[in-house]
């Protein structure tokens, strides 16, 4: 019988390492996505405006990709944050890993195929009241890590995309428009940036598929 039981003990430790020594293909996200009632209260809260200023925006006047830690810039840092597997040079650059877009589902092994997208693009913060920032303020924006600002996503979903809104274009992953209306929602919250109605008409049908 103490065989049977040793026996049985090393069967659980191998399953348990076993289990353990599997590499992780979870796929991380950026942090303080607010939850479905919060994200519908804060959407409520949102000042409804027209958009304005469009015509003196300039990409410049959002300085991004500043250096975060030691060699890494702020794309490095989101890179190796939602990446798998991903191991890095002596100046931060990615040699290996996997990416996986939840824009689109489609997973890439070469990080000059990803883009970091700002969820709430540099132009539409512009048009929605950070033309009235500091270039400070702007800079921290750009490269905002503490929120859930920037993705990870295929270079060819980010073009798609451009300085839309969710009224002219949304995630053709249908399954991620919950968790892309509450991350945009959170965005525009958190820097007290405006909505126009027909954005926030938008953001409302994405909540609903949540």
């Amino acid at each position: 019988m103490a065989h049977l039981r040793r026996v049985a003990v090393v069967s659980v430790i191998t399953v348990v390492l076993s289990v353990v020594l599997v590499p992780s293909t979870a796929q991380a996200t950026p942090p303080n996505i607010p939850s479905y009632s919060t994200a519908v209260s804060r959407l409520n809260s949102l000042t409804v405006a027209a958009e304005s200023h469009q015509s003196s925006y300039s990409r410049d006047l959002f300085p991004h990709w500043i250096t975060i830690t030691g060699a890494c810039n702020t794309r490095e840092q989101v890179l190796k944050r939602d990446g798998s597997n991903v191991v890095v040079n002596s100046s931060c650059y990615p040699t290996s890993g996997s990416w996986y877009s939840p824009y689109d589902g489609v997973t890439r092994t070469n990080p000059a195929d990803i883009s970091i997208d700002h969820v709430v693009p540099l132009a539409e913060a512009w048009r929605s009241g950070a033309w009235a920032w500091t270039t400070a303020r702007r800079q921290t924006y750009a490269n905002d890590l503490g929120g859930p600002e920037l993705w990870a996503v295929t270079g060819t979903v980010n073009s798609s995309k451009g300085d839309k809104d969710p009224a002219a274009w949304k995630p053709p992953r249908a399954a991620f428009h919950c968790t892309y209306a509450r991350a945009w929602i959170q965005v525009k919250w958190y820097y007290g940036l405006t909505v126009n109605s027909a954005e926030k008409s938008a953001l409302t049908t994405m909540l609903n598929t949540c």
